[in-house]
């Protein structure tokens, strides 16, 4: 037996489960190696068209992060809900692709910057504006999707 991590909540006394155990994660960390630098390239193409300017407001990188949830709502909805995707498509365009591509790290960063940079107001504001358009779009996106979805089964 490989001496990997285990899920606390599965019991691998159980010969169903044990044999139900992933035998290697080389195949799901080359799928988010490759999907995250797809995202990551994504995401400097739009820094390079839209390119922001020291101690502006990070435009480019708030539009970024709420497309990106948008279509982590989507793809989730349709992956969970519509059919079973193969085992690497979760971990190449869920966690590589859309991880890479969404940067809530340079959010950070652009924070900090906007703060030391004597603009505290705007920082905060780039701060909630970020999260509530981050979260509202994941949810309307995931909403819409279903409701769509409702729509063409009928």
């Amino acid at each position: 037996m490989r001496n990997e991590p285990i899920d606390p909540d599965v019991d691998l006394h159980t010969p169903a489960r044990r044999a139900a155990r992933p035998q290697g994660q080389a195949a799901v960390i080359a799928a988010v190696a490759v999907g995250g630098g797809i995202g990551a390239g994504a995401r400097y193409g739009a820094s390079l068209l839209w390119p922001t300017a020291a101690g502006a407001f990070p435009w480019t990188t708030l539009v970024v992060n709420v497309i990106g949830c948008a279509i982590i709502g989507i793809f989730m909805v349709v992956i969970t809900d519509v059919r079973a995707a193969h085992r690497l498509v979760r971990p190449f365009f869920g966690t590589g692709v859309l991880g890479g591509f969404t940067t809530f790290s340079t959010y950070a960063v652009d924070i900090q910057r906007l703060a030391d940079g004597g603009n505290a107001r705007t920082a905060l504001a780039y701060l909630a504006l970020t999260l509530l358009a981050a979260l509202a779009s994941v949810w309307a996106a995931a909403h819409l999707t279903r409701r769509v979805i409702e729509w063409r089964q009928r």
